[in-house]
């Protein structure tokens, strides 16, 4: 199976807005985002960020062929720190290292396009394949135990010398 990892074209767009109905309609906790208000969004931002080619807020695709399999989005904030959002892979590609891939490209592409940046993301308590994946992927978890609350996500920091 060979898997391609790149942005998102503008036209491609709405390839992104399935997907990401898609995941929030299968794993809605997992996104912390509701698939009935999502269907009533005109225009999701990522997807004007898609079309405008934003740099600093991008969604890169697994794609095999020309069939979109997972997304990643990335968000720098306006200091040197960005965060990863809405990784999802469709089910039946899940189990394949398809994930690892995407975060593994979302890294190298947001380190390649701005210096010295610090990637963090969240992770909902209970999603261990996330939690595992992310682990794998470099990232440590920073949540202190103090801080720590029944539902709350948690938070975790790449780590430069891990990938």
């Amino acid at each position: 199976m060979n898997i391609n990892y790149r942005k998102l074209f503008p036209k491609e767009s709405k390839m992104y807005r399935n997907i990401r109905l898609e995941s929030l309609e299968k794993f809605p906790d997992a996104f912390c985002a509701s698939y009935q208000e999502a269907l009533k969004t005109e225009k999701f931002r990522m997807e004007n960020d898609i079309e405008l080619q934003t740099a600093e807020r991008f969604v890169l695709g697994a794609f095999i062929e020309k069939q979109l399999i997972g997304i990643c989005a990335f968000v720098k904030d306006e200091t040197d720190t960005g965060n990863i959002y809405q990784m999802y892979v469709k089910r039946e590609f899940q189990g394949k290292n398809i994930g690892l891939g995407l975060i593994k490209a979302v890294i190298h592409l947001a380190r390649q396009q701005f210096d010295n940046i610090e990637i963090g993301l969240e992770v909902i308590p209970g999603n261990n394949s996330a939690y595992r994946l992310y682990k794998k992927a470099g990232f440590e978890e920073i949540t202190d135990e103090s801080d720590k609350e029944p539902g709350k996500s948690i938070m975790m920091k790449y780590r430069h010398d891990k990938i």
